[in-house]
């Protein structure tokens, strides 16, 4: 029901050891089967997501190849920086995950198909 882009994955979660995290990955088999995907501790910021983006193995492929157009990365930061805010601000979120997040060609933004929030028992939401 939507256009065609490439899929990746963008999550966070509150970590008993590193506090509040966020998750990045290319979509599909490259984080169920290669478990292709990068960490970082929140709060984190644009050179700092870019980075970890970097990391991706997979992450040539947002670049373009082979003829294909270079991705809205901008697109993708700026979601990376509102899954934090949402983690931050409200308290009785445990987990939150976009997958997939279908990245278009640069310039043409990014559109969430699926999204999962799991809420912790037993806290208030800010």
């Amino acid at each position: 029901m939507v256009s065609k882009g490439m899929e990746t994955i963008i999550g966070a979660r509150r970590d008993g050891t590193f506090g509040p995290i966020v998750m990045f990955g290319l979509g599909g088999i490259y984080v169920e089967v290669m478990k292709d995907v990068s960490f970082r501790a929140l709060p984190i910021h644009r050179k700092e997501i870019l980075a970890m983006m970097k990391e991706v193995r997979a992450y040539p492929l947002l670049l373009g190849v082979r003829g294909e157009e270079k991705r809205d990365l901008d697109a993708v930061v700026d979601t990376i920086i509102k899954v934090g805010t949402v983690l931050k601000k409200c308290d009785r979120i445990s987990d939150l995950e976009i997958n997939p997040l279908l990245v278009y060609e640069h310039g043409q933004g990014v559109k969430a198909v699926d999204v999962r929030i799991l809420l912790a028992r037993g806290k208030k939401g800010a």
